[in-house]
């Protein structure tokens, strides 16, 4: 019985250490540029393991008004067109995967913005259902606790751009040699376009496939209401 006791006791201060980690971490990076992300040093040690790979970790956190209005709307036109009317979940975007499947296809877009923020933030890659019910818990107090803007600022300084090259700064001074807030409508499309894979793909050498991604994103930036975020 003393066993148990002091095993069920231990649980309790592990969930309850846990709670007070997440919380205090999402409320820091409310405020506070997230210095390193797992995926960074998950990609870190895939370089140092392959011979044949550069190591390489290229990121430069800028604030939103140092980062072009272009970048954010074409995130938001690319990646998560309902971003300001979700609590963090597409619940037609999850219902259309799911059902897609269980008939064995792959349908894009029911991962939001905010989910994504996340994944890169607090989690590592997976599939697997431990790690997606923290990132449910993780994308309801970053709802909560950051707003909009600062979700999508958060989004566009960590997401992985390129091969070692992570946020809108990077990706800027890397394919098209300038600061992010000097990105044109079509160069901040162009980087939108890559998103879904972008150690396949890359800006500079932009396939038929995503010169028409980037029409599309660009076409979606004119339909959807400015974010009106960035410089």
């Amino acid at each position: 019985m003393k066993i148990i006791r002091w095993f069920s006791r231990f649980i309790l201060k592990i969930i309850i250490w846990f709670f007070i980690v997440s919380i205090g971490l999402v409320i820091i990076y409310r405020f506070v540029p997230v210095p390193l992300t797992p995926l960074m040093v998950i990609r870190l040690v895939e370089q140092s393991i392959d011979e044949k790979k550069e190591l390489r970790l290229y990121k430069d956190w800028v604030p939103m008004e140092e980062i072009s209005r272009h970048a954010s709307q074409a995130v938001y036109a690319s990646e998560d067109q309902k971003f300001l009317q979700h609590s963090g979940f597409d619940m037609e975007a999850m219902k259309k995967a799911w059902e897609g499947n269980k008939k064995g296809k792959r349908i894009k877009g029911a991962s939001t913005i905010t989910q994504q923020t996340v994944k890169n933030v607090f989690l590592w890659p997976g599939r697997n259902y431990v790690r997606k019910g923290l990132e449910a818990y993780f994308t309801v107090l970053v709802e909560l606790l950051w707003p909009k803007e600062r979700i999508m600022e958060v989004y566009l300084n960590v997401i992985e751009m390129g091969p070692g090259i992570y946020g809108i700064e990077a990706a800027a001074q890397t394919f098209y040699g300038k600061s992010a807030k000097k990105l044109t409508r079509g160069e901040a499309a162009m980087i939108a376009a890559v998103l879904p894979n972008p150690i396949r793909w890359s800006p500079r050498r932009p396939t038929n496939y995503i010169s028409g991604r980037q029409g599309w994103i660009l076409r979606q930036m004119n339909n959807l209401e400015p974010l009106g975020w960035g410089n």
